[in-house]
């Protein structure tokens, strides 16, 4: 919002032998490093952009596509912070939460609009944020996905349409969730 542009840059995770199996995120800011979050946050991107679109294609839900998000309980679609635990937790957060707000429009009077707000802290404790709609949130991860996949060398595909959690540098797959 403050005319900074941020770059959100997949970088591939790699097991013991270098095969790429997951992706992290690097953020700069106006071309500098900003901060690196997300430990294998891929395929959870890749399953919110999918959730997005089911969302967007349901027509009972809103009646602008544009204001039409997947469900969550706090309206947060994704959070990620600092790539590994022990990582000092100013080492960055990129997060995308979705609220309602009202607008008055003198043809039809107060609309209820729903937008994502896509923030980013970095290293130094300052903020960024962008406010996209429905649309633009699914460009956005459409084409971070498709960068991620590029730097996997394979595709989330059925995994995602599935809800089917993504498998450890191990070939185990991962149980996501509570207990």
């Amino acid at each position: 919002m403050d005319g900074s542009e941020l770059r959100v840059v997949p970088v591939a995770c790699r097991d013991r032998e270098g095969t790429p199996y997951e992706v992290t995120l690097d953020l700069e800011r106006d071309g500098t490093p900003y901060g690196a979050v997300g430990e294998r946050c891929g395929w959870f991107l890749a399953r919110v952009g999918h959730l997005l679109e089911e969302a967007r294609a349901d027509e009972s839900s809103w009646p602008d596509p544009d204001d039409r998000f997947p469900c969550s309980r706090d309206g947060e679609l994704f959070e990620f912070r600092y790539r590994e635990r022990v990582d000092v937790p100013v080492a960055g957060e990129f997060r995308c939460h979705v609220r309602s707000d009202s607008a008055w429009e003198k043809a039809t009077g107060w609309r209820l609009h729903r937008r994502a707000f896509v923030e980013a802290w970095g290293s130094t404790g300052t903020a960024v944020r962008a406010v996209l709609t429905s649309t633009e949130l699914a460009e956005f991860l459409a084409e971070l996905v498709a960068d991620a996949e590029q730097e996997l060398g394979t595709s989330y595909g059925e995994s995602v349409r599935l809800g089917q959690p993504p498998i450890s540098a191990d070939g185990v797959p991962i149980r996501l969730g509570a207990g």
